[in-house]
């Protein structure tokens, strides 16, 4: 062990195990977890290959038979229950990314939210066995995030009960899906329905693209992969074409919609309730941003507590670079972040449960909140993550860039949440919509419930379009509770701005879609500073749950970080919505500082407690041990350019050069 790793860990003022055992849910939990991955870490057919050293087309394969093998585990050891079920893939993959993970994260929930009983008995038991191993085909080439517009068709054909798909345009043809490329042999495919010469929208489709047996594409389809990318290289992102292709009635998913042997056309309850899986995905995004910045964080936060550099008092040995003030900044805000989220991941998994279950009983109430809130969630975590995993990169140096690091391969593999399952500009103004339309129920006389239920202390007159309102408050900055109040106030006030421009814009311009493109900026801020109170919101009220003294001291502090240091970033609209004062602001930024100093004895237990294994983390700069030197050497000389002394290119292209000397 390393000792100032050692020293560190010795120095932490709680027990990380008690805070693992929160995160995890319970030490139950966490004791099940560690169970699982004991299993894979003592079975030798889990055995890593480093993935930086292979070429494209062999992490693939060793992607897929990594993914092959673990089915095969999962069944041997009885593991069925979806979050072990996660745990096991966590630490089962390692650096790698799964080309069956479509699979199981939309094409299974897929069948859940929108099969009938008959079909999920059709279908489930050979997906969850990988017999059928489907993927989700909704993006086109032309089409993403704007779902309405997306141009594959499947038209009914009464006469024979099948839907007749087509790729009608180069733009219409799906691009992107995970495991289109070569591995799945099955889509469930968005396509517009027309029925009975009528279009009825979007809807899903199981589609066959690949015979059983043979893994040829079947007549009809043209599928394969996209090429190489940014990042995801064990995944085989692929096209499909469709020509005049022909699926069964029963292929239509019908939990929801209906289309009659006829051709008659069976609406919905709710039209949201076809983008049930977007919405799933979107609150596990949510938990994957704070995995993933946690992650990051680890690495960095322990390198930094390794690496010595530079002097702060002459003439003394090179300080631990985590003693740095300016490295603290960096990093114990992106902390402060990670279990922010954490706590908020915990919350929309059990949020999209809760209100799942109450759409299966036919109450709908909920649907239009938990389609706002995951959607912002998604963009607002997402987005801050994606920057965090980058500041951790740059924050560790030099040796931050090399790939031993595991930081590039954590950024570009997390990278693409910001525009897959929605773009998120998007994803903000669709939760714009919403907090809109809540504002004017409110101006109606009507109350809102939920996260918006803020709303409701807005006085109810305005005289002129753009007045806005004011409150007077005191914020007590080492309280919480006082802080949450001015998010909230911040939120409220953001939202009625965004309305009362927007409402001017309509006045102006009489047209309400030009009117919400002029407003878009404000609708965004408003989004942002909506899903950012309720991020506070949630960090505090977790306190309230923590018995342990020393674990609601350390986090207490990460909760004051984390909204302080949102107060520094965005002072503007506290100070312009006379939230806080100037004084107040300047108080924030000297406590801010304080709070690094009280976070910093604490920094590696609490990278600590998040309880990632070193197969899982990838990177030799994060290492538990904290044995950074020695290992970077001995991955080095792994590298596939120092297998010979003298590279064969010498021989054809530099020696003919020499000889001539």
């Amino acid at each position: 062990m390393n000792p100032d790793l050692r020293r560190e860990r010795a120095a932490a003022s709680f027990d990380p195990e008690l805070l693992t055992n929160i995160l995890d849910g319970s030490a139950e939990n966490t004791r099940r977890r560690r169970e699982i991955e004991n299993l894979i870490l003592n079975d030798p057919d889990f055995q890593h290959e480093d993935p930086n050293f292979l070429t494209r087309s062999q992490r693939y394969e060793v992607a897929v038979r990594k993914s092959a093998i673990m089915v095969q585990k999962m069944r041997e050891f009885a593991i069925a229950d979806p979050e072990e079920i996660m745990w096991f893939k966590k630490l089962h993959l390692g650096s790698f990314v799964e080309p069956v993970g479509l699979n199981y994260s939309m094409f299974i929930p897929t069948l859940l939210n929108q099969g009938t009983t008959a079909q999920q008995e059709k279908w489930l038991p050979s997906s969850k066995g990988l017999q059928i191993i489907g993927t989700y085909a909704q993006t086109e080439m032309g089409h993403g995030t704007h779902l309405r517009g997306l141009e594959t068709t499947a038209t009914y054909d009464p006469e024979t009960q099948e839907f007749i798909l087509n790729s009608p345009t180069v733009t219409s043809i799906k691009w992107w899906p995970g495991g289109l490329g070569k591995t799945s042999n099955h889509a469930i495919v968005l396509a517009q329905l027309f029925t009975q010469g009528k279009c009825y929208g979007l809807h899903a489709f199981i589609v066959p693209i690949r015979e059983i047996g043979t893994h040829n594409p079947l007549p009809g389809i043209t599928v394969g992969d996209i090429g190489p990318k940014f990042g995801y290289d064990e995944i085989d992102n692929g096209y499909l074409k469709m020509d005049n292709y022909r699926i069964p009635r029963e292929n239509m998913l019908m939990k929801h919609a209906q289309v009659k042997p006829d051709g008659t056309y069976v609406k919905p309850l709710s039209n949201k309730l076809t983008y049930g899986t977007m919405v799933f995905v979107r609150s596990f995004l949510v938990g994957e941003a704070a995995r993933c910045l946690s992650k990051a964080c680890t690495i960095a936060i322990r390198y930094s507590a390794v690496r010595h550099q530079s002097e702060i008092k002459p003439d003394e040995p090179e300080p631990q670079i985590l003693d740095f003030q300016t490295q603290q900044y960096k990093l114990f805000p992106l902390l402060a972040n990670a279990y922010a989220f954490q706590f908020v991941g915990a919350y929309m998994r059990e949020t999209y449960h809760r209100i799942n279950g109450d759409i299966d009983q036919g109450d709908l109430r909920e649907l239009p909140e938990l389609h706002a809130l995951t959607a912002g969630l998604k963009a607002f975590t997402s987005w801050t993550a994606n920057a965090g995993i980058e500041e951790c990169r740059m924050a560790c140096g030099g040796h931050g860039y090399s790939h031993c690091s595991g930081l590039p391969n954590i950024y570009v593999n997390f990278t693409p949440t910001c525009t897959f399952e929605g773009e998120n500009t998007v994803m903000m103004l669709q939760t714009a919509r919403f907090l809109m339309k809540s504002y004017d129920q409110v101006h109606s006389g009507k109350l809102v419930y939920g996260t918006v239920s803020y709303l409701n202390d807005l006085p109810s007159q305005r005289i002129q379009p753009q007045q806005v309102a004011v409150w007077p408050t005191v914020v007590d900055i080492n309280n919480p509770d006082s802080l949450t109040e001015a998010y909230k106030l911040r939120a409220a006030r953001l939202v009625e701005i965004a309305a009362k421009n927007l409402q001017a814009e309509v006045i102006h311009r009489k047209s309400k879609e030009v009117a919400w493109n002029l407003t878009s900026v404000d609708l965004v801020r408003a989004s942002e500073a909506h899903c950012h109170y309720v991020i506070v919101k949630l960090f505090s009220e977790k306190l309230h749950k923590i018995q342990d003294k020393s674990i609601h001291a350390v986090l207490r502090s990460l909760c004051l970080l984390y909204s302080l240091y949102g107060i520094n970033q965005k002072s503007g609209d506290f100070l312009q919505g006379n939230i806080m004062t100037e004084s107040q602001i300047s108080h924030v930024n000297q406590r801010i500082k304080e709070l690094l100093t009280t976070i910093r004895p604490n920094a590696v237990a609490l990278v600590d407690a998040f309880d990632f294994q070193d197969v899982t983390l990838g990177s030799v700069l994060g290492r538990y041990d904290g044995n950074v030197y020695e290992n970077l050497f001995e991955w080095a000389k792994k590298s596939p350019l120092n297998k010979t002394e003298v590279h064969e290119s010498y021989y054809k292209h530099l020696k003919p050069l020499q000889s001539k000397l």
